[in-house]
């Protein structure tokens, strides 16, 4: 079966980029080392900081896209929530498809059964996905002011590499607060949430956003299309 070469624009941040690589290879139906997937993988932390409404991440997020594509990548997964806002500007740039975490996740609430949902992500994540639960006629249940800064100090303690029971707990408060606002299910919308985040830690659906596009990086891989 011919395969598809899979290039990841990771680092945003490194940790989750690992994570994602490791469900990549979980996920992949494999008895041998052949039958996995070949990546290739631009783990860069130095792309701007997505969060920064002065930074400019698109041009370096095209570049990284532009030299996987001459390394040999034939699909484009970029393992962060946030820079799917440069997304098109990555698949022009490249001129290889991009897979879609976001409309992924969104699709995954709705054939879950789940009619509203709440999105743990950077605000520049949040406004993606109620675009596209939207679009899926699921209703977007956002994080209050307060709790979204909350989340924001969270995130930036993981991304340091704090994954303790401090920060554990507060994630969880944050889960609880959306289940109260009546979110059906929750979206790890940011890459670092599952290193911190399970299913078991809570009643509602979890959706894995990073999971998600695992699973349909490998499906495209392993397509004949």
């Amino acid at each position: 079966m011919a395969r598809k070469i899979l290039g990841v624009l990771g680092g945003m941040g490194p940790a989750a980029t690992l994570e994602f690589l490791a469900q990549l290879q979980a996920r992949t139906p494999a008895i041998r080392d052949q039958d996995h997937l070949r990546v290739l993988v631009d783990i860069n932390p130095q792309v701007p900081d997505r969060n920064d409404p002065e930074a400019e991440p698109g041009p370096v997020l095209m570049e990284m896209a532009k030299g996987l594509r001459a390394a040999g990548a034939e699909v484009l997964a970029i393992a962060c929530n946030t820079a799917h806002r440069y997304a098109d500007q990555v698949a022009r740039g490249s001129g290889l498809p991009v897979i879609d975490m976001i409309a992924q996740a969104a699709a995954e609430v709705r054939m879950r059964g789940a009619h509203s949902a709440g999105v743990l992500g950077t605000p520049g994540a949040a406004a993606l996905y109620q675009e596209r639960l939207a679009d899926q006629g699921v209703r977007y249940i956002p994080l209050d002011h307060d709790n979204q800064a909350a989340f924001m100090r969270l995130l930036y303690l993981i991304k340091s590499g704090d994954t303790g029971e401090e920060v554990v707990a507060g994630v969880r408060a944050l889960v609880k607060s959306l289940e109260a606002d009546g979110a059906q299910a929750i979206i790890a919308g940011c890459t670092e949430v599952p290193l911190v985040l399970r299913q078991s830690d809570m009643d509602t659906v979890l959706i894995d956003a990073g999971e998600l596009l695992a699973l349909r990086c490998i499906a495209a891989c392993l397509s004949d299309q």
